[in-house]
């Protein structure tokens, strides 16, 4: 029988891919424009000129606008 030596690069290189892809999740898709907006509760509301302004977040990257509703 012979020995089957495992090389240690592959798994030093899957753990990178690996960090490297954990690390990219969701912000690829906001990079394109596809944000995953939701309504910031943490903030309060106003009002311009007779109409409710609301503040929207990303929830993946963070990013934040308004919205005149």
């Amino acid at each position: 029988m012979s020995n089957v030596v495992d090389f240690p690069h592959r798994d030093r290189k899957r753990a990178a891919r690996d960090e490297a892809k954990a690390r990219a999740r969701g912000k690829t898709l906001c990079g394109r424009g596809f944000h995953k907006w939701a309504t910031d509760t943490t903030t309060r509301f106003d009002v311009k000129e007779g109409r409710l302004v609301t503040v929207v977040r990303c929830e993946r990257c963070g990013a934040t606008r308004n919205e005149l509703r």
